[in-house]
């Protein structure tokens, strides 16, 4: 397990905010340590407490094979404001962890996944805010689109394409401006095969497909 321990501290209208959706959230699925469910809990209690739970993140990249970045909205209810990957979300009770993927990067970023492939998962623990904890059995996947993002306002407050040298470097200045599982997932995307084919460049045929010719 990984434990990322950077305080990152959010405006309190993000708690507030999911204290509101606490009620109609869905709630997140408990697991243990091998991923194996072990039951349900409601979303905020999940994260006042730091019980361990299932999740999803999703590195895009696009066309020319750079990775789509967002910048977490200012409401979101911990990290927002904060730079992270292209998508992430907690998956619904008999929902797979790749049909999650799809749905948040649809959701998120208003794109569809022209290829996804998972890539590995990880468990960290970090405290996001003064009363709130990420601890998550993260499975972290490598997703091509070939849409330009249309990203949802509630979800994303911008957007860029970047290489993975670029945001490395960004990382290694200053990883306050990062969300705290962005670091930890990036690191272990960089070595994998996965990752070095998602950064090459579609072929031109894919190109002209894109552009509707």
């Amino acid at each position: 397990m990984t434990d990322a321990r950077t305080m990152h501290d959010t405006p309190d209208m993000g708690e507030g905010a999911l204290r509101a959706d606490a009620a109609t959230a869905p709630p997140v699925i408990l697991v243990d340590e091998q991923d194996r469910a072990i039951g349900r809990a409601e979303k905020l209690a999940a994260h006042e407490s730091g019980a361990l739970h299932r999740a999803v993140s999703v590195f895009a990249f696009d066309a020319t094979g750079a990775l789509l970045v967002q910048r977490r909205a200012a409401g979101k209810y911990h990290s927002g404001g904060l730079w992270s990957n292209s998508a992430c979300t907690h998956p619904r009770e008999h929902e797979s962890t790749d049909d999650a993927a799809r749905r948040c990067l649809r959701e998120e970023m208003g794109v569809s996944c022209r290829t996804l492939e998972p890539a590995f998962a990880f468990i960290y623990r970090a405290q996001v805010s003064a009363t709130l904890v990420e601890h998550e059995f993260d499975h972290v996947f490598v997703a091509r689109v070939t849409d330009r993002p249309q990203p949802n306002a509630d979800e994303v407050e911008s957007w860029r394409a970047t290489t993975l040298p670029q945001v490395e470097a960004e990382v290694e200045a200053d990883p306050s401006r990062f969300s705290a599982w962005f670091p930890l997932a990036l690191a272990g995307l960089r070595p994998l095969e996965v990752t070095a084919r998602a950064t090459r460049a579609l072929p031109a045929m894919d190109a002209d497909d894109r552009a509707g010719r």
